[in-house]
């Protein structure tokens, strides 16, 4: 597949050697700094060494003294409390928090995940029923309930108040509860908007514990909140690289039960990254409420014993492999369906539906779908007599944007630029499929159709030494707007041992004219550059730098994101 290297600007040498001077460090790893915003002393001081007293204060986002005051009525007064919330990771690590932390000193407390397959996605009238029979005087809808107003209405009705803790858009109207927190809201100067849903509820128990309790409880649940923010994908910048920072040294160093028996039976014996977690703990996690209910998961993250943990992770373990089962079979019928119709081959969009597709891992399908074409697309299946679906996008294309412009023809949808769910009655589908497709037609570029590959800086690979790799690693958490640093190369040749695996990777040690560093290169999904590699052909790289630990010796090698020939 042809990628686009887009550079991204390099700062003024002037401040770029002011900078280097006051840290003391490399110019290239200070140009990348400034690239991303960090161009002081200070701003440098925060970036690298991280404190929990950088947080914000709590009650600096709106309704947030409401939301305390009110769960403080409802402990106080006996109140069943209902944590409610969406069975995604960042809804079942919310819930594991806000319940773990009540529970820790509040016996009167139980939590609700709806159903994906029956009830769908928010607050359901299931959800409000289960409320209402069990007594349940206040709910805290996390990760959910900012589109909510009609339920809301109803549960007050029914004697029940609600604390929502979400960080989605709001519609206009934002839903009449005792307390609504979201940083999105218009009328809300919280000076971090990008919180995950796991990070809401944090704020909530942080405001109550710094007003009932000791806030230093608090932080024991931070693996749970790191959790959520790199398998949300969310910033990891701002008040999110201090949560994920020291969540993921909880993570690593001293878990819950439940998150350390997943990393056990994942095979997992290596210090956890964002992309580990995205890779093997998330998934594993998710896949409860994709193929069973999210219930589980919870479950297994409230674990208070080792015995009982390991027994959940063995089920979620299995639950996930039946996932994959899942996922593969209906990638493979889409790609079947898409190959087989000359019209869904050269669409500039593609949308599938089939009713006997499992609701659960349309969305992992319609990514899939994306790498492999590069076009917006939506997967659908049936379900309770409608169509619901996921969407999925490429990079500059405003997938919500052209979804809501099909909006009469939808029962309900929400999202974001990229990523999006949707329902609407069979009849409509026809419809739908075609005026999606004329709007992508209509406004996807012939760029957006080619993936990108961004370009921090040019480097000679003899900068490349064990202090300048120190310095990058410490820029870590990486994630959204806070990437893994990606460099270029020239004048590139394979110094030995090319070879490949999987009929897809290849694995080759490289050398630069002009110097005598060696380094190895993996290089996933790039097989089609074997042949001139092998031929000896000069070659330009996209990498990034990443440690290598193998039989105890630890080493430097390159991870290819990209390879071009002059």
């Amino acid at each position: 597949m042809v990628r686009r290297w887009l550079y991204k600007p390099i700062p003024p040498k002037e401040q770029i050697e002011t900078l280097s001077r006051q840290l003391n460090i490399n110019q290239y790893l200070t140009a990348i700094l400034i690239q991303r915003g960090i161009t002081t002393y200070e701003t440098a001081h925060h970036f690298f060494r991280p404190q929990l007293s950088d947080l914000h204060d709590p009650f600096l986002m709106t309704d947030m003294e409401q939301a305390v005051a009110r769960l403080h009525y409802a402990i106080e007064n006996n109140e069943k409390i209902l944590v409610y919330g969406d069975y995604d990771v960042d809804g079942t690590t919310a819930v594991a928090l806000v319940y773990s932390y009540l529970k820790s000193f509040y016996p009167h407390c139980d939590f609700y995940i709806p159903d994906r397959h029956k009830e769908g996605y928010g607050v359901s009238e299931a959800g409000i029923r289960y409320a209402t029979e069990n007594n349940v005087e206040l709910i805290i809808a996390l990760d959910l309930g900012i589109k909510a107003s009609d339920m809301v209405k109803v549960a007050y009705h029914q004697g029940i108040d609600f604390i929502i803790c979400d960080h989605h858009l709001p519609d206009e109207a934002i839903p009449q509860a005792v307390a609504v927190l979201d940083p999105k809201r218009p009328d809300c100067d919280y000076p971090f908007k990008e919180l995950s849903g796991c990070g809401i509820g944090f704020k909530l128990i942080q405001g109550y514990a710094r007003t009932h309790r000791e806030e230093h409880e608090i932080f024991d649940y931070l693996d749970l909140v790191a959790v959520s923010i790199a398998s949300d994908i969310v910033p990891i910048n701002g008040e999110n690289r201090v949560l994920s920072f020291y969540g993921l040294q909880k993570l690593n160093q001293n878990p819950r039960p439940g998150l350390k028996a997943l990393r056990d039976i994942s095979g997992i014996k290596a210090d956890q990254d964002v992309s580990g977690v995205v890779f093997t703990l998330g998934p594993r996690i998710n896949a409860a409420g994709r193929v069973d209910h999210g219930r589980a998961a919870v479950e297994l993250l409230v674990a208070e014993s080792e015995d009982e943990a390991n027994e959940m992770a063995g089920k979620i373990n299995s639950t996930n492999d039946l996932r994959r089962e899942f996922d593969v079979n209906i990638t493979e019928e889409a790609i079947a369906m898409i190959e087989g119709n000359e019209s869904l081959r050269t669409a500039k969009s593609t949308v599938l539906f089939k009713n006997t597709w499992n609701k659960g891992v349309i969305g992992i399908v319609a990514a899939r779908c994306v790498e492999r074409y590069y076009r917006p697309t939506i997967i659908l299946t049936e379900s309770n007599e409608r169509i619901t679906g996921s969407a999925r996008s490429v990079a500059g294309f405003n997938l919500y944007d052209a979804i809501e412009q099909c909006s009469d023809l939808l029962e309900k949808f929400g999202g974001h630029k990229y990523a999006a769910g949707l329902t609407l009655l069979p009849q409509n589908l026809a419809a739908f499929q075609k005026r999606f497709e004329e709007i992508v037609a209509s406004t996807l570029t012939d760029d957006m159709r080619i993936p990108i590959v961004d370009i921090d800086l040019p480097i000679h690979l003899g900068l490349i030494n064990p202090r300048f790799f120190n310095i990058l690693k410490q820029m870590a958490p990486f994630g959204p707007e806070n990437q893994k640093p990606v460099f270029e190369s020239r004048g590139l040749q394979v110094a030995n041992s090319l070879s490949s695996f999987k009929d897809k990777h290849m694995r080759f040690l490289v050398g630069q004219s002009g110097s005598d560093q060696i380094f190895t290169v993996m290089a996933f999904d790039l097989i089609e550059h074997y042949a001139r590699l092998q031929n000896g052909d000069m070659f330009r790289m996209a990498y990034t730098i990443e440690e290598n630990t193998f039989n105890g010796n630890t080493s430097i090698q390159l991870r290819a994101k990209d390879i071009k020939f002059d």
